[in-house]
């Protein structure tokens, strides 16, 4: 007959008085490690006793109890009560949650202690990252973590970065597939998406060093300490709607400029308000780049000028910075090293004199009639100016070299033979520049990369729900894919991807989520999932089973999710990203595919909208759109509207024409609008009463007055 199994019986627990207790001798623990006596104290009192102690009765030379009690578990725990009661916070007879050992068991009280240090598990480091996250999401401020932990704000903002990373990729460190020092890598970024393609590139690969995988992330940005970034100025590049990517866990020099275009507009805008300024000074042109090619003044003459004297303000400045650095340098003369204040001191009055010592320049009013100036930035991003420079076709007229002597002699009381008022020839990186004549934004501007990202997502994915739709060419556009590769050898570029990876949408608008095609797509997915098998040989055997027409449907709706329609900036620099060439196959790849399956945007549901388009493009483009889509006339009713009101209206005159931005339509198609521009002539009534009152019934009355009302107006 079986023996019946032995239940084991747990130590009681009991609360007993602090003044009961006493340290043994026997604890393992000697040597400090981890959260200091002081720290734990502090999370007592915040918390109370999370841990009770482990104790055993004391027992006198006849083996009865004393009434006191040992603690071989938890020395850290009555070290730290112990403080609290000399802190007067804890009284001394207050009640210890303890559970109580046999006194007379065979196991040493060294064995227990040491147990209850061994056997505890550590917190993996992701758990506590997990545990930043929860709490600050159920209302806690970082500083409020900070302090309930004893630890410093920003390594808060640290664990909580390193959760925020794509959950995916926490897996993966979980399962011990990357170094917490990878891990940290990639926080630069928060676009989920890049960091698991960035994860997907290296994964297999022996190089997946940290410093790598901030190159990747970082590879289409501009660093801080750029001279575009410095020029603009960190500040105003957030305030216009830019972001900053930050290395929390090295430094960074300032972080990376994720937009570019933005950047890039902001360095031109800047640029172009330096050189209206520099114009105002009547110079026939000023020429201003991000960078000048060399030898760009040769051939041309230098005019020279006067400089200025300085003030005897700008004297006693100098002077008493003259005097200060003297001191300084003589103070500090047998030091073998500046301390930092003072080397930067010095640097400051450095920086201070050479400003005062350049000084202003004045030019004859005649040769800055005739002369240019180059406006760029210097490796700091600091604007550099140099004026005063000739090119040969304004040289003046010589008649003679008596008449170039007179003229010498004359040169301040003659007339110059250019005209007297001229508008400055103002050149941005080599292209004219508007003028304030112009009109508020330039027509031809190219719409931002942005919205560019955001209209082709909605063709990627409207693409897709076309493929699935068409499984002949699905299945065209997969062998073509195949034998390229097989046959061709070509790079891995082009509108498929052969293994199906599918391409998220880093840049998209609010409303792509619910567009139809989305739904579609969406719909589609979830029919054919329900009736897919998760079993490797299960699937197979499904496969195998169905018909050729059910076969073909689901390669088809398969092979969509492979199609990548997307603009994206290119990479110039190769790596990951798509190059220039690779940008050009893909997209005209994607208007094949539109062509095959006869895809029109206007048709699967997309409309211009104020969100979407109208509200983020110049005037003159609302304006073009509205004149293809909508017709001249239409266009002309809304041409005196302030940009917000114009494009509302745009949304309502183009609802139902099928009108399209240029990402949107088919390359090599007609410029306008995908249907016929609706004819509003005679048809007042699809105008508010406000754009179709031509002031008729006014007219007879004050005809003088219509022109100065219509300006008031507007």
């Amino acid at each position: 007959m079986a023996s019946a199994v032995q239940k084991i019986t747990l130590s009681s627990s009991r609360d007993i008085p602090f003044n009961k207790l006493v340290l043994a001798q026997a604890n393992v623990r000697r040597v400090k490690a981890g959260v200091s006596v002081e720290e734990l104290a502090e999370s007592i009192a915040r918390r109370g006793l999370i841990q009770s102690l482990h104790v055993r009765p004391v027992l006198d030379a006849d083996g009865n109890e004393t009434g006191m009690f040992e603690v071989p578990a938890g020395g850290r725990r009555y070290r730290a009560l112990e403080l609290l009661t000399k802190q007067k916070r804890l009284a001394k007879t207050a009640p210890v949650p303890c559970v109580v050992g046999d006194a007379a068991s065979g196991i040493l009280i060294d064995e227990v202690s040491l147990a209850e240090n061994i056997d505890r598990a550590p917190l993996h480091p992701l758990d506590q990252f997990r545990a930043f996250q929860a709490m600050r999401d159920k209302g806690m401020t970082e500083e409020a973590i900070a302090a309930a932990f004893f630890v410093g704000v920003n390594v808060v903002k640290q664990r909580l970065r390193l959760a925020a990373v794509s959950p995916k990729l926490l897996d993966v460190y979980a399962d011990d597939g990357m170094t917490l020092e990878m891990l940290m890598a990639f926080t630069v970024s928060a676009d989920h998406a890049r960091q698991e393609q960035v994860w997907d590139a290296i994964k297999d690969s022996w190089q997946k060093e940290p410093w790598q995988i901030r190159r990747m992330l970082t590879e289409t940005s501009v660093r801080a300490s750029d001279k575009r970034a410095a020029f603009v100025g960190i500040d105003a590049y957030e305030a216009a709607g830019g972001e900053v990517l930050r290395d929390l866990f090295q430094s960074d020099d300032g972080g990376w400029l994720q937009d570019v275009g933005l950047l890039d507009r902001l360095v031109a805008e800047k640029l172009k308000a330096a050189a209206d300024a520099i114009a105002a000074e009547g110079w026939k042109w000023v020429e201003a780049a991000l960078s000048l090619p060399y030898g760009v003044t040769h051939g041309l003459r230098a005019i020279s000028g006067t400089a200025l004297d300085m003030s005897d303000a700008e004297q006693a400045t100098r002077d008493a910075l003259q005097a200060e650095y003297n001191r300084l340098s003589e103070e500090y003369e047998d030091a073998d090293e500046l301390p930092d204040a003072i080397d930067q001191r010095l640097g400051e009055i450095e920086a201070a004199l050479e400003e005062l010592d350049n000084r202003p320049v004045r030019y004859d009013p005649a040769e800055i009639a005739i002369a240019g100036v180059f406006v760029t930035l210097d490796a700091n991003g600091k604007l550099k100016v140099d004026r005063g420079y000739v090119r040969p076709e304004d040289e003046l007229p010589v008649a003679s070299a008596s008449a170039e002597i007179e003229d010498h002699a004359s040169l301040e009381t003659r007339e110059p033979t250019t005209p007297a008022i001229q508008r400055t020839v103002v050149t941005i990186g080599g292209q004219a520049a508007p003028t304030a004549e112009d009109d508020e934004e330039d027509g031809a501007k190219p719409l931002p990369e942005r919205l560019v990202t955001e209209l082709t997502a909605h063709r990627t994915l409207a693409l897709r729900d076309a493929v699935a739709n068409h499984p002949h060419v699905a299945l065209t556009a997969l062998l073509h894919k195949l034998v390229s590769d097989t046959f061709l050898h070509r790079p891995a570029t082009g509108a498929l991807e052969a293994n199906v990876r599918q391409v998220h949408f880093a840049a998209q608008a609010e409303d792509l989520k619910d567009s139809a095609s989305a739904k579609s797509v969406s719909d589609r997915h979830e029919r054919w999932g329900d009736h897919v098998p998760a079993d490797d040989q299960a699937l197979w055997d499904w496969l195998i089973a169905l018909d050729d027409a059910t076969r073909m449907d689901l390669l088809a709706h398969c092979v969509s999710f492979g199609v990548n329609a997307l603009y994206e900036r290119p990479n110039p620099y190769g790596g990951s990203g798509v190059s220039e060439h690779g940008l050009k196959i893909r997209l005209a790849q994607a208007d094949r595919l539109a062509r095959a399956t006869g895809l029109d945007m206007a048709q699967v549901g997309w409309r211009p909208t104020v969100g979407n388009y109208l509200g983020r493009v110049t005037k003159t483009r609302i304006l073009e759109a509205v004149r293809e889509g909508a017709g001249d006339r239409a266009a002309h009713l809304i041409d005196h509207m302030k940009k917000g009101d114009m494009a509302k209206e745009a949304e309502r005159l183009l609802a139902d024409t099928g009108w399209l931005p240029e990402p949107l339509r088919l390359a090599g198609a007609d410029d306008g609008a995908a249907a016929e521009p609706i004819d509003h002539s005679g048809d007042d009534g699809a105008l508010p009463a406000f754009l179709t009152d031509d002031g008729e019934e006014d007219e007879a009355a004050d005809t003088d007055e219509d022109e100065p009302s219509m300006v008031a107006a507007e």
